[in-house]
């Protein structure tokens, strides 16, 4: 960095010490020493350094001899936060080679590793942890009856008379600052310093005898328990992965190690604690984006300094620092989730991979759909696969079923044979999963006299009817208008929702089982914080006997008494434009089918479809993923798609549709002097949505045959890239091994 007609200061031999400062731009930064250093600090220290017109926090990444920066140009930087590295040099080396690999700024992709409080240069945080306990005028308050939120405040602070913690606060609901803020200006309330809770320290719960299958899989993890090893633990749902996993954890936690647990969505991670707790007899930490900042730097630290021996979290948990890293499970290795698809861009599973062996420890990747990516990785002889081919407790796979639903009548979306069989297996105490992966009442919204849909004004895309809210809600943008009374062209009132959506789904059904406990679990029913957890003890307790659900409900979820799953509309991934789109359809069928019939019960599974032909559903309805597997690994072989080729896109926005096509046309110039053999360039094309948030998008593909020349080609790209004129027009992104083409 540098300021303008500034006289050069003296450049010594001393090191220059180069920063990772949060920018969009694809370099760190060289600075002088500050004034008066005794010597220079480790890297993965902070800094405090002038960027620009500001001071901002950085993170000191290295030191070097030389710098490319001419000496009078050269800032200093202004002062070292940390006596110690807070941020240990394994870690800050596999997030320099993410940020690398990935083609994502440094400085953002680094920062981001850090909790809020250290981002913004505040100390880390102590041992204890604030809290909020009653004061005596608190003891014998009565809050005004409207105030309801004060009073449920009041009662927890009444059941923890040491004080509660945010996360105990946040448990009661959304919206508690606020009346929390009344309580402490009323003196009602008042701050207090909590001391860290006690680990557990019990009994661990014994399991289930392990099957000879399991007993092979966790053998042969020991065997190679010291070192690098990747493991593909592919086990059919209901086969006790988790019991492997625990197997593995526990001998880890033995010798005196951590481990850290990879799982795809926030929702399964209380079952995973819970149930690790009690088979393990410790604490876990559990990690993700749904705790408060100051919970996740407690998590943070305890990982870091190894007070924690056991973490499970979502995919930014594969950037926490470890102090005795033992072993990595990453479960359901094939969800999408793993990958982020804004901002830094990178794959939690892939890099597990790469953390693993950069730490030399064991990697457990699971799945009952194995990803064609870890299958090829298994035929190329990279991964280890350890099968479970056989449920537990001699539980049977549950039967398929194909209902042709073409010139049948359908309720509601429900054909007549699954209908009838709702009723039977209510009748027999059994519950049962409908499936329909689309929320709201129904995706379209017609004027049956002139034929006009209702759409969104900022994408091109349908509003979808969401009729408890009374509102049409873009299910990409996010933008809402209340629904109408009549048609927005020729104002006729006759408007008919189309389609099947979760919430008609659950009319239909309360309609037809009256008395039936429903559950519905969606985006729209789990919002409120906690409300996943209390709808999934409503089906587990038996409360709830038909469960509504997307592919929230899809995987890792365990109901005992769930006889019957019925998927709703079996047709949505058969013909879509994304080529792995037959691979998701494929996994979520034999994941949702999954649910049924893993306890004593016998279980069944229903599939509505208008095409009983297509050859996915006859090679899944006979209970064979891998026969599909194998067959869609050959059409990629030969169609010279991933795993079998390697892919980067480059995406452009703007207002205008111009400006993304003018730039991306200079990148594919630019590209093509470049390029060498092996590579090829598609494009740029306008996205599947060329309109979406009211930016028009246009995107070009890099096609390679070994990941060397991708990144030898985006590395000579980049600086090109970031000096075009028309950079500066529009918003544009680099992603790396996308999984969505949209």
């Amino acid at each position: 960095m540098w300021i303008k007609n500034r006289p050069p200061e003296p450049v010594s031999a001393a090191t220059f010490w180069r920063v990772a400062v949060p920018s969009p731009l694809h370099r760190y930064f060289d600075y002088l020493a500050p004034i008066g250093a005794a010597a220079a600090p480790r890297p993965g220290v902070r800094v405090r350094v002038p960027f620009g017109r500001r001071h901002v926090v950085g993170l000191l990444v290295d030191l070097a001899t030389a710098t490319d920066v001419p000496a009078a140009r050269l800032r200093r930087v202004r002062d070292v936060l940390d006596g110690e590295p807070v941020v240990p040099a394994e870690l800050l080396s596999f997030a320099r080679w993410a940020a690398t690999y990935y083609r994502h700024p440094p400085g953002d992709a680094l920062t981001g590793l850090l909790p809020k409080a250290l981002r913004e240069g505040r100390a880390s945080a102590s041992s204890t942890e604030s809290g909020w306990r009653l004061t005596p005028e608190g003891r014998v308050a009565s809050p005004d009856p409207r105030a309801r939120r004060q009073a449920e405040l009041l009662q927890l602070m009444a059941a923890h008379p040491a004080g509660a913690s945010a996360a105990d606060l946040a448990a009661t609901g959304e919206g508690w600052r606020a009346p929390l803020k009344r309580l402490l200006e009323r003196d009602w309330v008042e701050s207090v310093e909590l001391a860290p809770a006690a680990p557990i320290r019990r009994e661990p719960e014994p399991g289930p005898p392990l099957t000879a299958a399991q007993n092979e899989a966790v053998e042969a993890l020991r065997a190679k328990a010291d070192s690098f090893s990747a493991f593909l633990l592919d086990g059919v749902t209901g086969s006790g992965k988790t019991e492997v996993y625990l197997a593995a954890v526990a001998d880890v936690l033995a010798a005196g190690k951590q481990a850290l647990v990879l799982a795809p969505e926030i929702a399964l991670g209380p079952q995973l604690v819970e149930r690790f707790e009690r088979r393990l007899g410790t604490s876990v930490s559990a990690y993700h984006s749904g705790l408060a900042d100051g919970e996740r730097e407690r998590v943070w630290r305890a990982a870091r300094d190894g007070d924690a021996g056991v973490i499970i979290g979502t995919r930014s948990a594969i950037f926490l620092p470890l102090a005795r890293p033992g072993l990595i499970v990453c479960d359901e290795e094939h969800d999408a989730s793993y990958k982020q698809q804004d901002g830094f861009r990178y794959s939690a599973r892939d890099l597990a991979m790469v953390r693993a062996q950069r730490l030399d420890i064991p990697v457990i990747l699971g799945s009952a759909t194995p990803s064609l990516e870890s299958l090829h990785n298994v035929n190329r002889g990279r991964y280890q696969r350890l099968r479970l081919p056989e449920r537990t407790n001699a539980a049977a796979h549950p039967p398929f079923r194909i209902v042709d639903v073409r010139s049948q009548p359908v309720q509601g979306g429900l054909s007549a044979r699954l209908l009838a069989a709702v009723a039977t297996h209510l009748e027999a105490g059994g519950q049962t999963l409908l499936f329909l992966n689309r929320r709201g009442f129904a995706p379209v919204l017609r004027c049956h006299d002139c034929g006009a849909i209702a759409e969104c004004r900022r994408c091109d895309a349908r509003m979808t009817v969401h009729r408890r809210r009374g509102r049409l809600i873009c299910h990409h943008c996010g933008a809402e208008r209340p629904a109408p009374n009549q048609c927005e062209h020729c104002g006729s009132p006759e408007l008919a929702p189309l389609g099947q959506g979760t919430e008609r789904l659950e009319d239909t059904l309360r309609e037809r089982f009256p008395s039936a406990g429903i559950v519905r679990i969606d985006r729209d029913s789990t919002r409120r914080k906690g409300a996943m957890e209390n709808l999934l003890d409503d089906v587990r307790s038996g409360r709830g006997h038909i469960l509504i659900g997307t592919q929230m409900v899809a995987k890792g979820h365990d109901f005992p008494n769930l006889t019957l799953v019925g998927i709703i509309d079996a047709d949505q991934g058969l013909y879509g434009v994304d080529f792995r789109a037959a691979e998701r359809m494929a996994q979520l069928i034999v994941q949702v089918s999954g649910r049924a019939g893993r306890a004593e019960k016998p279980g069944e599974v229903i599939i509505q479809t208008h095409h009983p032909e297509h050859p996915l559903l006859a090679q899944i309805a006979g209970g064979d993923y891998g026969s599909f597997a194998e067959a869609a690994l050959s059409e990629r072989h030969a169609a010279a798609l991933p795993p079998f080729t390697h892919l980067a896109l480059i995406r452009a926005e703007a207002a205008k549709p111009e400006a993304p096509q003018d730039f991306l046309d200079e990148v594919r110039a630019m590209a093509e002097q470049q390029k060498q053999g092996g590579l090829e360039i598609l494009g740029p094309a306008p996205a599947p949505m060329l309109r979406r948030q009211g930016r028009y998008r246009f995107q070009l593909l890099l096609q390679a045959d070994s990941r060397g020349n991708l990144q030898n080609l985006l590395a000579a790209l980049l600086p090109e890239i970031e000096l075009l004129k028309d950079a500066r027009r529009v918003r544009w992104s680099i992603d790396v091994d996308p999984l969505e083409m949209f």
